[in-house]
């Protein structure tokens, strides 16, 4: 299937990143995570807000009592934009912490609870759970760089990306308890296609796993199967996240960090965001319940 790409956003993000639809305000939020921002865009005005951080955040997710929780360099966050408040929960690592470590990737689950891993340049980091309560737990260990993750319509699969490995997984979830289990690869991207990164899943069960270094994202059937690719003119496709009024535009995140000068004129829109009239319905964005 062809779609039509269109550049909707000139963010010229450095490492744009974890974009989230608010169901609320219809408006798309994504990061530039080197350079502490939180952006916004409005698709009906085309509007376009920036706000300073004044620190790393890989991944964030819609609060229900308002705001934002957020995965930051220094650990579990709450943000209050209204009063600019930043309140640290706590970094599940802060005694074993080493330079290079950050929360990269993270998501919401159908329950409200705040998942988010970490990346390094060693297979050593882990993948975290944030509960309503705020209590962390650890879900996964030996990660290289943790990033796109999502979960089934039926909340019985969860997915999971661990870029070097080149692999997508899968493992049986436990709605209730949030535990998982049974982990099995979904997806193993060829090597010289790009790294998986930044994922969305649709109302069918298909997940769409945007290619770091290929230039594309791709869409998976729930079996594994490449149903189609969209190709875009940007070679660090960072994520995706379905939105607009009815969910069935897919909003797509870039980069421009580890383009070489002189081949950014090649790229001009590197950094910007892209959006694809799907015709399916992604998932509801869930609120993070603490």
């Amino acid at each position: 299937m062809n779609y039509e790409v269109e550049h909707v956003c000139a963010a010229q993000a450095e490492l744009g990143e974890g974009p989230v639809w608010h169901p609320d305000e219809q408006q798309l939020y994504f990061l530039d995570i080197t350079k502490g921002r939180q952006h916004r865009f409005n698709p009906r005005t085309g509007a376009f807000v920036t706000t300073n951080l004044g620190l790393m955040v890989g991944s964030m997710g819609v609060r229900a009592a308002g705001g934002w929780v957020m995965a930051t360099e220094k650990g579990f966050a709450l943000w209050d934009p209204a009063n600019d408040h930043m309140e640290m929960i706590g970094d599940p690592d802060a005694d074993e912490s080493s330079e290079g470590v950050r929360f990269n990737d993270g998501k919401t689950d159908p329950q409200g609870r705040f998942w988010a891993g970490k990346m390094s340049s060693t297979f050593t980091n882990g993948l975290y759970r944030l509960d309503a309560d705020h209590s962390i737990h650890r879900m996964e260990t030996g990660i290289g760089t943790s990033n796109g993750l999502g979960w089934s319509p039926d909340h019985r699969t969860f997915y999971f990306t661990d870029s070097p490995t080149l692999k997508i997984y899968a493992y049986d979830y436990d709605p209730s308890s949030g535990a998982i289990h049974n982990r099995r690869v979904f997806v193993e991207i060829p090597e010289g296609d790009g790294l998986p990164d930044g994922l969305a899943v649709d109302s069918e069960g298909c997940v769409w796993s945007a290619r770091w270094g290929g230039w594309k994202v791709t869409r998976y059937r729930p079996d594994g199967s490449i149903d189609c690719e969209i190709k875009l003119p940007v070679e660090l496709v960072t994520s995706c996240a379905f939105g607009g009024p009815d969910l069935t535009e897919l909003y797509i995140t870039s980069a421009y960090i580890e383009v070489p000068a002189e081949r950014r004129g090649q790229q001009p829109l590197a950094g910007d965001v892209f959006r694809v009239k799907t015709g399916v319905r992604g998932l509801p964005e869930p609120k993070y319940l603490g």
